[in-house]
């Protein structure tokens, strides 16, 4: 009797040390399984480049820091810092546009010498959430035309500044953050059906405001072998790598298409590519199911919040991690346009791995505090 009451507390010290640091252990096991697995990939798409990996690998011991002090931080704190992040963020999108940095064609970036470098725009995927939540949360729902236009206003001024650095992949994530709360606020379907019409109607306009290469992606997507050498070339290479992957692939760094660097960004945008060559269907399919396992937990947790906010805010930022995943996929896979969206948790990257992490901590945080806020 003595040896069974000892154990039930060490299990009941094991419970508690998870609770009292607010980290859900299932959530966290995915996270890392799917880390663990891309920095292996990584390794291989970077052309064994231990920098990369470790530098990656440090990015993401930052991150996971990240996430374990946002769990703490009580979902009500952070509804009444959401004018100010809001602001801040909007000022830095502007100074982004005065004084930011440039490279590769698009000015994206704030850089402090010698400091850092980073995406306020990465920043606003987590805050735009946040903001339409905080707001929604305080009116009756489902949402009247007032509240839908408030929220079309505070959608619209980050997201066209995204938008004009350009980064189109970036705005349509932001912009898709802020519907996903609109969404689970109880928009009618009717009402849902009317803006999608609206939606199509306004595609023209969109298309004539579009800069030069943001068509030619849309043009090669539609046929890209009528520039097989030029703008197909990125499509065609992956859609190449992914197929001579079959079944189990060619082996952990014998990919011909990105050893040979034939495939263009293998180790960003197109490192699921590399994937798919090395380790066939049965790789992407174990990475497909650490994926799906992760947004199903993070439903699970969205859908126990205590209170609106927390609903709102969490089902938001786990279904804008599915839409991360689903165009990564999609592009790389030739079903939808190149928007240069990295494969979360995977592809090589800083901020991004950084606000992903802090989204995640912000779910733990509402489901962790749902008692105190019910």
């Amino acid at each position: 009797m003595q040896h069974v009451a000892s154990r039930s507390r060490r299990r009941h010290k094991k419970r508690f040390h998870w609770r009292s640091w607010r980290i859900d252990p299932w959530l966290t096991l995915g996270l890392l399984v799917l880390v663990c697995s891309g920095l292996v990939v990584l390794y291989s798409a970077s052309g064994e480049s231990r920098y990369l990996v470790e530098a990656q690998t440090m990015r993401f011991v930052a991150a996971f820091a990240v996430m374990a002090v946002v769990a703490q931080i009580p979902p009500h704190l952070l509804m009444r810092m959401v004018p100010l992040f809001y602001l801040s963020i909007v000022a830095m999108l502007v100074a982004v546009d005065v004084i930011g940095s440039h490279a590769m064609g698009a000015t994206r970036w704030l850089e402090i010498p010698g400091v850092v470098r980073f995406q306020p725009s990465e920043l606003m995927k987590i805050v735009m959430p946040m903001t339409i939540a905080a707001y929604l949360s305080k009116r009756d729902l489902p949402p009247n035309w007032t509240d839908l236009g408030i929220c079309l206003f505070i959608m619209g001024l980050p997201v066209a500044l995204i938008a004009k650095q350009p980064d189109l992949g970036t705005s349509l994530l932001v912009a898709s953050s802020a519907v996903f709360v609109v969404l689970l606020g109880g928009l009618s379907w009717r009402l849902v059906g009317f803006f999608a019409v609206l939606a199509l109607a306004a595609l023209p306009l969109l298309w004539l405001n579009m800069h030069g290469y943001q068509k030619q992606r849309v043009l090669t997507f539609l046929n890209p072998e009528s520039d097989p050498l030029g703008a197909g070339w990125n499509i065609i290479q992956s859609k190449t790598a992914i197929g001579s992957g079959g079944i189990s692939g060619k082996g952990w760094m014998e990919g011909t298409q990105s050893q040979l660097e034939f495939l263009p960004e293998r180790h960003t945008d197109f490192i699921v590519a590399v994937l798919g060559e090395e380790f066939g269907l049965i790789g992407m399919l174990l990475l497909l199911l650490c994926y799906l396992l992760i947004i199903c937990r993070g439903l699970f947790m969205a859908s126990r919040a205590g209170d609106t906010y927390g609903r709102l805010l969490a089902g938001s930022l786990i279904l804008t991690f599915f839409v991360y995943v689903f165009v990564n996929i999609g592009m790389v896979s030739g079903l939808l346009p190149v928007v240069g969206v990295p494969l979360p948790l995977v592809s090589y990257g800083g901020t991004a791995s950084v606000t992903l992490m802090a989204g995640f901590g912000i779910l733990m945080s509402v489901y962790t505090h749902r008692k105190s806020s019910s």
